[in-house]
C-alpha cells in the first residue's frame, strides 16, 4: 500500500525550534501549497502556538478559515483582483501589497478599523527582483497607506539566505534595515519588520525583527546548505512508504527497467516496490538513491539501492544485503522519512525537498501518526 504518514508532533517540535531561535519575534507559519504537500487540515492543529499562517492564494486562506483557523492569515502574494481584496476584507485576511494596483484597491476600499485586513505587509524589493516596490515606491506607498489608517509591516524576501556566504545577503539586510529606519522616522514609529524565511531564521539571528516566516523548516527539512536537518534538531513531518509486491533474482549481465540503464554485474536479488513517479517519487534519481526496507521478521531496517529507472507505478531495488530476503514479500519500504531523509532523496534527484513534497499525487493513502 502506498502511504503518506503525517506526524503533527514533528511539526510542533519544529515550530518550537523556530521559536527558540527567534524568541522575540512573532511566527507566520507558511502553509501554502497544501502545507508543502502535508495537508492543511492535518497541519493546522500542530501550529496552534504560531501567531499566524501564510498562504499564497485567497482559496488557501478561505480553506484555513473554513477549517477553523481564527488567527492571522497572511496572503503573501496579495489579492489578485479588486474582488479578491473585498473577499480578503470579508474574511479578515491580511494582505501583502507589492505593486500599484494592489495599493489602489487598498486605498479605494479601506476595511473597518478593527479588521485584520487593516494590517498590510508592504513588500520591498531588496534584490530578489521578483515582487515588491523599489525604494522610492515603498516610501510613497507607506505614506499613503498610513494616512488611510493602515498598520504596516515592511517585508522582503531573501534570494540566497540558504548560503550564508553569499554577498547579496548583506546587501539585502542593509537595504531592509535602512528602509525600516526611514519608514519609522518619516511615516510612523509603529511600522513593523519581517525579513527572515526559514533559512534566515537559521542564518541571521540578529535580523529576525518583529515577524519571521518559516516554511520548509516546519516540515523537517534543512533550509540551509551547510547544516542537515539532524544538525538543526528537526524532525521529518512526513513518512512516504510502499510495499514490496514481487521478488526475483536477476542474472548477471541482464538489464533492469526502461532504457536498460542498470545492468547486473552478478546475480542480484531484487524486489519490486509499488511506487513510482505517478505517486510523486522522482523519476530521475542517481545511482546513489536508496530506500529502507523494513524486515517484518525482525523489525530491522535495511538500506537498499534503487536499480534502473523509476517507472510510473514501480521501482526495483537491490535486496541482496538483506538476510533471508526470500521472506520480504509485502514488507514495508520507506521512500523517505527518517532514512532516507527527503533532503537526501531530493539531492539524488538533483532538486530540492520543497518540490518533492509539493508534487505528491493523490494516489497514496494519507494517514496521521
Amino acid at each position: 500500500m502506498r502511504t503518506i504518514t503525517i506526524k503533527p508532533t514533528a511539526i510542533t517540535h519544529n515550530l518550537n525550534q523556530v521559536k527558540k531561535r527567534a524568541p522575540h519575534s512573532k511566527v507566520l507559519a507558511m502553509v501554502k501549497s497544501n502545507a508543502y504537500g502535508h495537508g492543511v487540515a492535518a497541519v493546522l492543529p500542530a501550529l496552534t502556538q504560531a501567531d499566524g499562517i501564510g498562504v499564497a492564494t485567497l482559496i488557501e486562506a478561505l480553506e484555513a478559515r473554513q477549517l477553523g483557523w481564527n488567527k492571522t492569515i497572511g496572503l503573501v502574494e496579495g489579492a489578485f483582483t479588486a474582488d479578491e481584496w473585498q473577499q480578503a476584507i470579508d474574511h479578515e485576511v491580511s494582505c501583502v501589497i507589492h505593486h500599484v494596483p494592489q495599493l489602489e484597491w487598498a486605498l479605494d476600499n479601506v476595511p473597518p478599523a478593527a479588521s485584520a485586513t487593516r494590517v498590510v505587509w508592504l513588500k520591498y524589493n531588496t534584490g530578489m527582483n521578483r515582487l515588491g516596490f523599489n525604494a522610492k515606491g515603498v516610501i510613497a506607498a507607506a505614506k499613503h497607506l498610513h494616512a488611510a489608517g493602515y498598520q504596516l509591516i515592511l517585508t522582503t524576501h531573501f534570494a540566497n539566505a540558504d548560503d550564508i556566504t553569499h554577498p547579496l545577503n548583506a546587501v539585502q539586510i542593509q537595504r531592509f534595515k535602512d528602509m525600516l529606519a526611514t519608514l519609522k522616522e518619516s511615516v510612523s514609529n509603529d511600522v513593523k519588520g519581517s525579513l527572515c524565511n526559514s533559512a534566515g531564521v537559521v542564518n541571521f539571528s540578529e535580523h529576525h525583527y518583529d515577524w519571521v516566516r518559516p516554511g520548509i523548516i516546519l516540515y523537517g527539512s534543512a533550509p540551509v546548505i551547510d547544516k542537515s536537518a539532524q544538525e538543526l534538531d528537526l524532525q521529518p513531518a512526513m513518512s512516504f512508504s510502499a510495499q514490496i509486491i514481487a521478488l526475483q533474482t536477476v542474472s548477471a549481465n541482464d538489464a533492469i527497467g526502461y532504457g536498460s540503464r542498470w545492468i547486473a554485474q552478478k546475480d542480484t536479488d531484487t524486489a519490486l516496490v509499488s511506487i513510482g513517479y505517478g505517486d510523486g517519487y522522482p523519476r530521475v534519481v542517481s545511482e546513489d538513491a536508496y530506500v529502507s526496507v523494513i524486515d517484518s521478521t525482525n523489525n530491522r531496517s535495511y538500506p537498499c539501492a534503487v536499480l534502473g529507472r523509476v517507472a510510473m507505478d514501480m521501482i526495483v531495488i537491490d535486496v541482496s544485503t538483506v538476510p533471508d530476503n526470500t521472506s520480504l514479500l509485502d514488507s514495508k519500504v520507506i521512500l523517505w522519512g527518517d532514512a532516507p531523509h527527503v533532503d537526501e532523496v531530493a539531492a539524488h534527484a538533483h532538486t530540492i525537498s520543497y518540490e518533492l513534497l509539493c508534487r505528491l499525487s493523490i494516489r497514496p493513502k494519507r494517514v496521521q501518526a
